[in-house]
C-alpha cells in the first residue's frame, strides 16, 4: 500500500504531457487533483481527500521539473549529427504476398550504390518505400503490379542520430516532434531506429526543419 505522496508520484510519472504542463504551471492543480483522485484512491486502498493530492503535486512539482529537465537537457545536448538528403519519392503500397519479391528486387538492382536513400516499412495493411528520386523508375518497374495506395515526391529526409539512452527516457521523442509541430512543420513521413530518428518533409520545410532540430540543444540548455 502507497502513501498519498507515493501514489500521485506513481500516477503522474506515467504521463509525460501532464508532467510538462505541471511543470510549465499550465494546468489547474484542483483539476488535474480531482481527475486522478481515483487512481490514487486505489494505490492508496482508502479514500484520499482532494486537497491531500494538491499538497502532494505541489511537493512533486519542483522534484518533477528538476528530473524532466535534467534528463531532457542530458540528452539533447549529447545529439548526434544532423543528416539531410534531398530528392525523395515517398510511396505507399497495399500488403501482399508478392511485396518483398518486389522489394528484394529492387535492393539488388541499388545495392552496390552508395549515394541511394531507400527505406521499407512494413505495417499491418501496407508498406511505406521512401527511395532517392533518381531511382523511381526501378521501384515503378518491380512494383509495378502492386497496388500504389500514394505516391508523393519532392521530399527530403532529416535524420537525427540519437545517444544510446534515449529509450530509457519517458517522452523523449514527444519533445522533438512537438518542437517542429510548434512550428508548423508538416511531417509526412516518421521513420525510426533505436539510434536513428528520420522525419520526411517537403523540399520547402527541410531547412527549417533541420534549424529547429539543430536548435533543440540550445533551448534546453537555457531553460
Amino acid at each position: 500500500m502507497k502513501t498519498v505522496s507515493q501514489a500521485v508520484e506513481s500516477v503522474i510519472k506515467v504521463k509525460p504531457f501532464v508532467i510538462e504542463a505541471l511543470c510549465e504551471g499550465l494546468l489547474n492543480i484542483s483539476s488535474l487533483a480531482r481527475q486522478i483522485q481515483p487512481m490514487v484512491e486505489k494505490l492508496t486502498e482508502k479514500p484520499v481527500k482532494q486537497g491531500a493530492i494538491v499538497m502532494a503535486l505541489n511537493r512533486l512539482t519542483p522534484q518533477l521539473d528538476y528530473s524532466l529537465n535534467r534528463n531532457l537537457q542530458k540528452l539533447l545536448e549529447s545529439l548526434g549529427d544532423i543528416i539531410v538528403r534531398s530528392n525523395l519519392t515517398d510511396y505507399t503500397f497495399r500488403n501482399s504476398n508478392t511485396i518483398f519479391n518486389s522489394h528484394t528486387k529492387v535492393m539488388q538492382e541499388i545495392s552496390n550504390h552508395q549515394d541511394v536513400f531507400y527505406t521499407l516499412v512494413r505495417g499491418v495493411f501496407e508498406s511505406n518505400l521512401v527511395v532517392s528520386s533518381a531511382y523511381e523508375d526501378l521501384v515503378e518497374k518491380y512494383f509495378a503490379e502492386e497496388d500504389c495506395l500514394l505516391r508523393q515526391g519532392e521530399l527530403s529526409a532529416i535524420t537525427l542520430k540519437l545517444p544510446a539512452d534515449n529509450v530509457q527516457v519517458t517522452g523523449f521523442y514527444y519533445h522533438i516532434l512537438k518542437a517542429i509541430a510548434w512550428e508548423g512543420v508538416n511531417i509526412k513521413e516518421v521513420i525510426s531506429t533505436t539510434n536513428e530518428f528520420t522525419i520526411i518533409v517537403n523540399d520547402e520545410d527541410v531547412d527549417r526543419g533541420f534549424t529547429i532540430l539543430k536548435n533543440l540543444k540550445t533551448a534546453y540548455k537555457q531553460k
